[in-house]
């Protein structure tokens, strides 16, 4: 399998392709409101060139629809027009960076495979590597030629509340929390209404999936091996039906992005997750480790 057609790739395998006539690169930086951070704002100081900007709050998620959640995915004709009017039509190769070890651009690669587009990958180490290799930046907007994109729904990859209460007590599935573990235990909750974690659920943080480089201190996907191998103690195998959440459906995306490096069959994302999960007061909770 080449590394184009894989969904994580080097930067070095961008800066070789990066003008090929079918590769979109897609800025996808976001941060938490309390930063005082804006990604399109970073975007527009600089960006790899030619990038498009994607924002998670206006193009990969909607507010006040019918959607649970603090990212409730946004209609597919509107996702669908949104990536067209970005230049993304269903020949692209999508290159999909943050710059946190793709946290945020994790959530463009799911929502593109789950609307049945699988020429997507993520930049492995983000902006934060192909600055540190050494790669040019630019603040010049690229110039976009809009194209239809034709989404073709695979409503099987995402998993409803009741999905996820039933899975967390089956033997045939395994429901995977991306939080990081003291907001998994319950020890803090800085955002939601509740501490904890769904019972049943164990608890892989989206963080573990990466490795620090000691020669330029870049996070990045651990080797598949590794990665396979983390997750099978956690019990998962070929045949489980595994459902990944987070907080509110973002960062699990790089649990389902981890599972697929792995060779392990697709997961089914809780898009609401905890935020979803934990609003509501006849739903159980659990603290503590798994």
């Amino acid at each position: 399998m080449s590394e184009g057609s894989r969904s994580v790739v080097s930067v070095g395998w961008l800066a070789t392709h990066q003008n090929d006539t079918d590769i979109v690169v897609a800025d996808v930086r976001w941060y938490l409101p309390t930063t005082g951070r804006s990604g399109r704002a970073e975007y527009e100081t600089d960006h790899i060139s030619g990038a498009v900007f994607i924002d998670l709050e206006r193009d990969l998620a909607v507010h006040g629809g019918q959607g649970r959640g603090r990212h409730p995915l946004p209609p597919v004709d509107a996702f669908a027009r949104s990536l067209g009017a970005l230049g993304i039509g269903n020949d692209s190769h999508v290159i999909a960076y943050d710059d946190a070890a793709g946290s945020t651009a994790a959530r463009l690669w799911w929502m593109l495979r789950q609307v049945g587009h699988r020429r997507v990958s993520v930049l492995d180490g983000g902006l934060s590597a192909w600055r540190a290799t050494g790669y040019p930046v630019t603040a010049d907007l690229p110039l976009i030629t809009e194209h239809t994109f034709t989404p073709h729904v695979r409503l099987d990859r995402v998993a409803t509340r009741s999905d996820v209460d039933h899975a967390r007590t089956s033997t045939g599935s395994v429901v995977i929390d991306a939080r990081a573990r003291e907001r998994f235990e319950g020890r803090v909750e800085p955002i939601d209404v509740r501490a904890g974690h769904i019972p049943g659920a164990r608890n892989m943080p989206f963080s573990e999936n990466l490795v620090r480089s000691d020669l330029d201190g870049i996070s990045r996907f651990k080797p598949a091996d590794d990665l396979r191998r983390h997750f099978e103690t956690l019990g998962v195998d070929n045949l489980k039906d595994v459902i990944v959440y987070c907080g509110s459906g973002v960062t699990a995306c790089h649990n389902a992005l981890a599972l697929d490096l792995a060779g392990f069959p697709e997961p089914r994302l809780y898009v609401g997750s905890w935020s979803d999960w934990s609003a509501d007061d006849a739903l159980p909770v659990a603290t503590g480790e798994a």
